[in-house]
């Protein structure tokens, strides 16, 4: 005789879903309501390591040679709970292009940063033009290691080095602050996490999955 869960029929389910649900933290809905988070996360890529993977194939601009671009700013996220809310309903106007194309600076390209104020500046609550100004702001108050972007050739090293190096440079970051990720054996971006008040806090949840490679590769800017 099949033994009977306190949950009825469907009880086999049900406890598979709630286990997949602890693993990993609640699932994060897109169209969520704007404003509703606690922090911020500041992703910063590392350039090279994207065009080598992503850019080059696109015939980015950013990654002609003479660019110089080491970290380059990915995006200024809402977070909450662990994961981070996207594409909310907002009543607040899209940027034009003439706007996105003033932040290409900081972004690498005018696209992304239209995308990204499309997938998470329109959680914050904040107008566009709020939205590119505070993440301008929270890119100002992170200082970029200069003996990363100094590099004249490519090295392989620990990620926990780029981190240390990352902390260094900004004392005021606890260690569970800033968090390293890799990708196909490449340092590919460094993630700060922030206050709604752009202080530096501790990551919580994905934010929080470091690289633990010790023979990552970082290729110098172009």
């Amino acid at each position: 005789m099949r033994e009977k869960t306190p949950f009825g029929r469907w009880g086999t389910a049900l406890l598979a879903l709630l286990a997949l649900l602890a693993l990993g933290g609640a699932a994060r809905a897109d169209g969520e309501r704007p404003g509703a988070f606690d922090h911020y996360v500041l992703a910063l890529s590392w350039t090279p390591a994207w065009c080598a993977l992503e850019g080059d194939a696109r015939g980015a601009a950013e990654c002609d040679a003479g660019t110089g671009r080491g970290f380059t700013l990915h995006g200024l996220w809402p977070q909450d709970g662990g994961g981070w809310p996207a594409y909310c309903p907002t009543a607040e106007r899209a940027p034009s292009r003439a706007r996105t194309a003033e932040e290409a600076d900081l972004y690498g390209s005018s696209g992304l940063a239209w995308h990204q104020w499309r997938k998470h500046g329109t959680c914050t609550g904040l107008s566009a033009d709020e939205y590119y100004r505070l993440a301008r702001e929270a890119h100002a108050r992170v200082e970029r290691p200069a003996v990363l972007e100094a590099l004249e050739r490519a090295v392989t090293l620990p990620a926990a080095v780029v981190e240390e190096a990352f902390l260094e440079a900004n004392p005021d970051f606890p260690a569970d602050g800033v968090t390293v990720l890799c990708r196909e054996g490449r340092i590919r971006e460094v993630r700060l996490c922030l206050t709604r008040g752009l202080d530096p806090r501790s990551c919580e949840g994905r934010a929080r999955r470091d690289c633990t490679l010790g023979d990552a590769l970082l290729e110098p800017a172009r």
